[in-house]
């Protein structure tokens, strides 16, 4: 699917990998990028991407990504305006890091991973961008149903695309039992949506990002970065962000390209 003249829809928008393909799109020439994020940070973002870009691309929404009622004012908003929503990032996410089982060493007494910040994780990383993208499936749906059309055909050409943020998390990280389970959840969401997305002309994919320089890696602190990450990374530093943004676009825009992709930078950790 062409990217040019395309209206989409990115969260996370305010840093890392969704303010890079945010500004990535917009240099394809997307038609329009509503860009959500729950911090006020948004408008600046969405400002320096239309100044970059020379025109006015991004619309910049403030709110919570696993709110039912933003996510679809959002759509509504940017239908209404610009046409039905054909590109979906929903690239918003966070960590609570611990271990599962944690034994106090003098104590020796167990305790286990919060159940609040695993239901916290749970409904940011996964809840939400499953919703997100069935949001944009549903969008695409009843504008087809609307012009009388019913089960997609190749020769419609792609109608929507989705691309999950998935993680080498996805396969088990030590102290990452909620990130890891989340991002795990999103292949499973994205295989489904993609089996049941096809009657509707929508693809749906996930990309798996290897340690990127966003803000989220670089809380994990230097030292770790040096100690547990750069040694087991084969190129030997933090994949950046816009490298990321390509792999999306070009998921977005090849056709073929479906399932899985690995953008890990040579990851091998030890057992």
């Amino acid at each position: 699917m062409q990217i040019k003249d395309k209206v989409a829809v990115i969260t996370g928008a305010a840093s890392g990998i969704g303010q890079a393909v945010s500004t990535l799109l917009a240099e394809r020439g997307v038609k329009k990028i509503a860009v959500v994020d729950m911090t006020d940070r948004i408008d600046a973002v969405a400002a320096d991407i239309n100044a970059q870009a020379g025109r006015d691309f991004a619309v910049p929404f403030q709110g919570n990504v696993t709110d039912a009622e933003f996510r679809q004012s959002v759509y509504d908003q940017m239908e209404k305006d610009h046409g039905v929503v054909s590109i979906c990032v929903p690239a918003a996410g966070i960590t609570r890091d611990d271990l599962a089982v944690r034994v106090n060493k003098e104590t020796g007494k167990a305790s286990i991973y919060p159940q609040e910040n695993f239901e916290m994780v749970v409904n940011v990383n996964l809840i939400a961008p499953v919703y997100w993208a069935m949001e944009l499936i549903a969008r695409v749906a009843e504008h087809r149903a609307a012009n009388g059309l019913k089960k997609w055909a190749a020769d419609e050409g792609v109608q929507g695309n989705v691309v999950f943020i998935g993680s080498i998390s996805s396969q088990g990280n030590k102290g990452q039992v909620s990130y890891a389970s989340t991002k795990a959840g999103l292949e499973g969401a994205a295989s489904t949506l993609a089996k049941e997305a096809t009657f509707h002309g929508v693809r749906c994919g996930v990309i798996h990002p290897g340690f990127t320089d966003t803000p989220m890696v670089r809380a994990m602190g230097d030292d770790y970065i040096e100690k547990y990450i750069l040694p087991f990374t084969q190129l030997g530093r933090l994949i950046k962000p816009e490298e990321i943004a390509d792999a999306i676009c070009f998921m977005i825009s090849n056709s073929v390209v479906s399932g899985e992709l690995w953008a890990d930078a040579g990851w091998h950790p030890s057992a």
